[in-house]
C-alpha cells in the first residue's frame, strides 16, 4: 500500500484526548474542577497577578549565609609522631617532601607541625610553621627551622 497524505496517522497512544474539567461529579473532576475551593487560585483568570512578586520577597526567600569563610587556603597540620615514622633517611623537611611522604595532599599551600614526642635524630624544616611544643622538641633534638628572607620592594621617591 503506497503512503498518501490520506492513509498518514500518528501512532496508537501518542495523541491522548485533553481531559475535560467541570463535567459533573461523576467525571472525578466536576464542582470544583481541580482548582480547590475560593481564593485567587480558584477563579477564572486569577492566576495571572500572582507571577508578579517583586524582587523583595525573592530576596526574602533565599537562605541567609551567615558567617565568615577565608579565601585564602589554611595549612595543613602533620603530627610530629606521624612525622617522625614516616619520614626515612631526610633531614630537610619542606612542603615537598610531605608531599611526597603522603603526610599533607597534594592540593596543600602550606604545613605546620604539631604535637610532641621524643626525636632520635635532628629534623631541619625548610618553610614550615610549627606549634611551641613541636618547637621546642625539635629544637631539643638538634633540629632547626629555616625561614627564607623574602625581599621587600623599595618604595620610590
Amino acid at each position: 500500500m503506497a503512503i498518501s497524505l490520506n492513509t498518514l496517522a500518528s501512532a496508537k497512544g501518542a495523541r491522548t484526548k485533553k481531559f475535560r474539567v467541570g463535567r459533573g461529579e461523576g467525571s472525578g473532576s466536576g464542582k470544583t474542577s481541580g482548582r480547590g475551593t475560593k481564593g485567587q487560585r480558584a477563579r477564572s483568570g486569577g492566576r495571572n497577578k500572582l507571577k508578579l512578586k517583586g524582587i523583595r520577597s525573592m530576596v526574602l526567600a533565599f537562605p541567609k549565609l551567615r558567617g565568615f569563610k577565608s579565601r585564602y587556603k589554611k595549612d595543613h597540620s602533620v603530627s610530629l609522631e606521624r612525622l617522625a615514622a614516616k619520614i626515612g633517611d631526610a633531614t630537610l623537611i619542606n612542603l615537598k617532601t610531605l608531599k611526597a611522604s603522603g603526610l599533607v595532599p597534594k592540593s596543600a599551600v602550606g604545613a605546620k607541625v604539631i604535637g610532641s614526642c621524643k626525636l632520635e635524630k635532628a629534623l631541619h624544616f625548610e618553610n614550615i610553621k610549627a606549634s611551641a611544643t613541636a618547637k621546642e622538641a625539635i629544637e631539643k633534638a638538634g633540629g632547626s627551622f629555616i625561614v627564607p628572607k623574602v625581599k621587600k620592594n623599595k618604595k620610590r621617591v
